[in-house]
């Protein structure tokens, strides 16, 4: 049982420029192949094919892997032959004008409706005031007004008539109708009224009463003469006007007889203008051209009157082609479902079907609907919205206000459109959807379909050659200069290092097109036509130059002594673990001191971190490890008389995660066994309670971070790494450290468990248990073991003399 060194074949699997099977990437034309992501593929072509309701997808994984890419790629493929959809429109509903209708109608005939809408509006303003000064128009009105003037006199006159044979006088004068007695052919004055005898005077005014209710029952024929003269003369403005309107809007109807929602609302588009024949004479004359001209401009004159025969287009599909794909930047709840906007009239707000816009469900009708998850949810009430939308498959416009039920003020209603086939595609992380899907039981009803796509893809030959492709692919879609042969390689290791491991390769495609793109510009710069793996070489130099500064400082402040490490000699209870500090996508390893101390006490390991609140769950869990350990080997049979403590010495910020366990547990035994260790090495890795060493994460940087330190300080030949042997096949560390491993001024071990860690850092064997469950004399399990049941026998001894209570 010993710590192997690794070799240097084994730090970092190269891509051989030979398997690469072109010259330049300008001499293919590239791939559409999907490489490592068949799982979400399949995914994906399920839940776009499947027209089901609830069966819209959830993309999931971390960005940039091309999620958004791989969904447009196979929408691109699908959605051109699928049907295209209607066009959506609003119109002015005339018996509840606070609901607008909906109007569906096939791509291009919303725009069309609109423009012959207009038109129409025009011709009748032009063609309603012509009809209405037509000579014919007058000719009638005329001849029935002097039809009612004619009947009225003749009337009138026979009641003159009338009344004269019975010597009654009719007159009319400024102050009206006057009755009165006539001598001979004149009135008689009130004073020779007066002196007429008393049964004379009693006779005229029973015959001018008679006249004057004679007179009432002519007045009353003459306001039912003037009741129908006025019905006359609106039968025929209607008869006119109906003439006009029905000939103009029958011009429309004839474009679309097979609809027969648009057909209904032109009926009452012809019996609105037929009532409101009064609206197309206001206003000064227009000559038919200038109004038509007007009109195929879409201009209508404003004003109630007229806007309510508009047609609000909210979308219209003319131009597309197949299903539309929609990616919606800004989810919010009225960019998801449209708004209703409002104008200022005279200080109030106000507003009318024109001013619906649409929402991103309306302009994906029919088609695919693409929605960051996170950006959703960052939105209040947005996720409700597409929950709401989706369950009820249909598209309903309201404020937030009115989906809240706070609406104070009267607003429109508009009749929502139905959601059809329309498909909704999430993209988010993991946790984002495993979070949903646990707080929201919802998630499961409105999205069925989970696409979940890997983050890396197997390695080999075979792998190599279509990564190359997908490399060529890349370049020529970003119309850089071509990448040679060594290039193509040198993106490909590149790519391993990404995915942490040497047998597979990152299908993170944001940093590999970044790093084309920078390798591009660094070609440019040297004015080099095609770019080579120094080209490559200096865009990652390039990228970590312009993120190191952190880095850089604290390896200063390690070389100064700022930050003590120690890289030579030993030392007991002290050992060199190694950390990662993520800045973004950018990460890094550095050494960190950690010490422990041990002295009598009752099985207490105290993790200092913890403590004081610096140390986070799965680093806690880690030293709790170590308790186990310790107990299970050194105290089975006898309590743990242990009173030790761990710290990361010179840590100021949270610690977490279990990859400093093995690294804390060799400083204990350490300071158990009085042993010292080596300075020179670095230790990283987990540690089971069976002291199995388990694989940790960021070996590449953490290895690289502690040769850094002792480069700068001097190779020696002594210095190294100590690594879990299940880590060996995620070695891809960076070149500088394979040739001074090939040098052997430097070296890299990977280790199974404890006991070959702690030989190759103490130099002495580990020991084992013999026959009678002894450990070799001097090994270091045996001094370890000594030591605890020598802090056993003293608190035996103390408790054994402490005063009975």
């Amino acid at each position: 049982m010993c710590a192997a060194l690794v070799p240097s074949t084994a730090l970092h699997r190269s891509c051989q420029p030979a398997e690469i099977p072109f010259d330049t990437t300008a001499d293919v034309a590239g791939t559409q192949e999907i490489l490592g992501q068949d799982r979400a593929v399949e995914a994906l072509r399920f839940g776009i094919g499947i027209r089901q309701p609830g069966y819209n997808v959830f993309a999931i994984g971390p960005p940039g892997v091309g999620k958004k890419t791989l969904v447009r790629q196979l929408l691109d493929q699908r959605a051109g032959g699928e049907a295209t959809p209607s066009d959506l429109c609003y119109v002015h509903d005339f018996g509840d004008p606070h609901k607008p209708r909906a109007l569906e109608m096939p791509a291009g005939l919303g725009s069309r409706l609109a423009s012959d809408m207009a038109r129409a509006v025009a011709e009748l303003q032009v063609s309603m005031r012509g009809a209405f000064e037509s000579d014919e128009y007058r000719t009638r009105r005329h001849k029935l007004v002097s039809e009612s003037k004619d009947r009225q006199e003749r009337a009138f006159a026979e009641a003159q008539e009338r009344a004269r044979q019975r010597r009654i006088a009719i007159a009319r004068t400024e102050a009206g109708i006057v009755v009165a007695p006539l001598r001979g052919e004149a009135p008689l004055e009130a004073a020779d009224f007066r002196r007429l005898p008393k049964d004379e005077q009693e006779r005229l005014h029973a015959q001018m009463e008679r006249v004057g209710a004679e007179l009432e029952e002519l007045f009353r024929k003459f306001h039912d003469w003037s009741r129908q003269h006025h019905e006359a003369l609106q039968e025929l403005d209607r008869e006119i006007a109906t003439s006009v309107a029905h000939r103009v809007v029958e011009a429309v109807r004839e474009g679309y007889r097979e609809q027969p929602r648009v057909v209904a609302y032109l009926a009452e588009v012809e019996a609105d203008v037929i009532e409101h024949a009064d609206d197309f004479l206001q206003g000064e004359a227009e000559g038919l051209e200038a109004a038509f001209r007007r009109a195929l401009r879409r201009e209508q004159q404003d004003g109630p009157s007229f806007r309510r025969y508009q047609v609000n287009v909210l979308v219209d599909n003319a131009e597309q082609k197949g299903a539309p794909v929609v990616y919606e930047d800004n989810p919010t709840f009225s960019n998801l479902v449209g708004r209703i906007e409002h104008e200022s009239q005279f200080g109030a707000l106000v507003t009318n079907f024109t001013l619906i816009k649409a929402g991103a469900f309306h302009r994906a009708a029919g088609g695919y609907l693409l929605l960051d998850a996170l950006k959703v949810l960052e939105h209040p009430f947005a996720w409700e919205a597409i929950k709401r939308t989706i369950r009820s498959a249909e598209v309903r416009i309201e404020s937030l206000g009115q989906a809240l039920g706070l609406q104070p003020t009267v607003t429109l209603e508009p009749e929502p459109f139905p959601l059809g086939n329309t498909k909704v595609i999430l993209f988010g992380d993991r946790r984002l959807h495993y979070l949903l899907a646990l707080f929201d039981p919802e998630l499961s009803e409105i999205v069925k379909v989970v696409a979940d796509f890997e983050e890396s893809m197997d390695r080999s030959p075979e792998t190599h050659g279509a990564y190359a492709q997908l490399v060529a692919t890349l370049v020529r879609k970003e119309a850089l200069r071509p990448l040679g042969r060594d290039a193509v390689a040198r993106v490909i290791d590149h790519a391993a290092r990404w995915a942490e491991d040497a047998e597979k390769l990152s299908v993170h495609m944001r940093p590999i097109v970044d790093l084309i793109r920078e390798a591009d510009f660094c070609a440019q710069s040297a004015g080099h036509p095609v770019v080579s793996a120094v080209d490559v070489q200096s865009a990652i130099d390039a990228q970590l130059r312009r993120a190191g500064r952190l880095r850089e400082r604290l390896l200063e402040a390690i070389l100064r002594q700022s930050i003590l490490i120690d890289t030579s000699g030993e030392k007991v209870g002290q050992i060199n673990g190694l950390s990662v500090i993520q800045l973004g996508e950018y990460f890094f390893g550095h050494p960190t001191r950690i010490t422990a101390r041990a002295r009598v006490g009752k099985g207490e390991l105290v993790d200092i971190e913890r403590e004081v609140e610096l140390g986070g769950p799965l680093h806690s869990k880690g030293v709790l490890i170590l308790a186990g350990f310790l107990g299970a080997r050194y105290a089975a049979q006898s309590p743990l008389s242990l009173s030790a403590s761990l710290v990361f010495e010179q840590s100021y910020s949270p610690v977490e995660g279990d990859s400093a366990s093995l690294a804390e547990l060799c400083s204990l035994l350490s300071a158990l066994s009085e042993l010292p260790l080596r300075q020179s090495m670095a230790v990283t890795g987990s540690v089971d309670q069976h002291g199995h060493i388990q694989a940790i994460g960021g070996v590449n940087a953490k290895i690289e971070g502690f040769f850094d330190v002792c480069q700068k300080r001097g190779l020696t030949g002594d210095q190294g790494v100590i690594v879990p042997q299940s880590n060996v096949k995620n070695l891809m560390v960076r070149r500088d450290v394979v040739e001074a491993v090939e040098a052997r001024r430097f070296g890299i071990y990977a280790v199974s468990d404890v006991d070959e860690a702690m030989e190759l850092l103490t130099g002495r064997p580990a020991g084992a248990r013999d026959a009678e469950g002894r450990f070799a004399d001097q090994s270091v399990n045996a001094l370890v073991d000594a030591r605890l049941a020598a802090f056993a026998e003293s608190t035996r001894a103390f408790l054994s003399r402490a005063p009975i209570g």
